[in-house]
């Protein structure tokens, strides 16, 4: 198959497009991606009434995708510093202590569309990368990066371990292209 980053990246915001909004050229901590996607959901409970409410919930998650010829340590680096020091206090906390009233979780998800396959060192890293962090002892709920890796070169996807929902979308991605391909052919 010679699918491309951009076919790749194309077929993937088509289906993240159906219920995420799309930002195509984002730009976050001085640096450019080629698209975020973020998701927001609200739970409510009431009592006979809308003014009556036991409780509320709000969800998020926060998508950067990023194209890269090859993954090494300073893109892991790189990754590492766009969870820490932008999306968490930007995306999850708006530049605030705390996240909103109700906030519950907010998942900060990394995508990472790669030409080839790194080291087995590189991958381990990857895959052991955690981050988890919680607000007032949890009561203002708590956030997660997850990490979705897609190797062009041998059509294989790795993830870290909160991530791992993410393989069956990413994995499928090849399947579609390459049905696309075979139409063509």
């Amino acid at each position: 198959m010679s699918c491309t980053g951009d076919d790749y990246l194309s077929e993937l915001l088509g289906r993240y497009r159906a219920n995420f909004d799309i930002c195509e050229n984002y730009s976050l901590g001085g640096k450019v991606y080629p698209a975020y996607a973020r998701f927001f959901s609200l739970g409510e409970k009431y009592v006979l009434k809308k003014e009556a409410q036991l409780w509320a919930i709000r969800s998020y998650e926060h998508v950067l995708f990023i194209q890269a010829n090859s993954i090494d340590e300073n893109l892991i680096d790189e990754i590492r510093s766009a969870i820490v020091d932008h999306m968490e206090p930007e995306l999850v906390r708006r530049n605030e202590k705390y996240p909103e009233k109700d906030h519950m979780c907010s998942y900060l998800t990394v995508v990472v569309i790669a030409d080839t396959t790194p080291p087995k060192d590189v991958l381990k890293t990857l895959k052991r990368f955690h981050y988890d962090k919680g607000y007032l002892f949890n009561l203002r709920g708590h956030c997660e990066a997850r990490i979705g890796l897609a190797f062009l070169d041998t059509e294989t996807v790795l993830t870290n371990y909160a991530g791992k929902e993410l393989k069956p979308l990413l994995s499928n991605i090849f399947k579609a292209l390459n049905r696309e391909e075979e139409k063509v052919s």
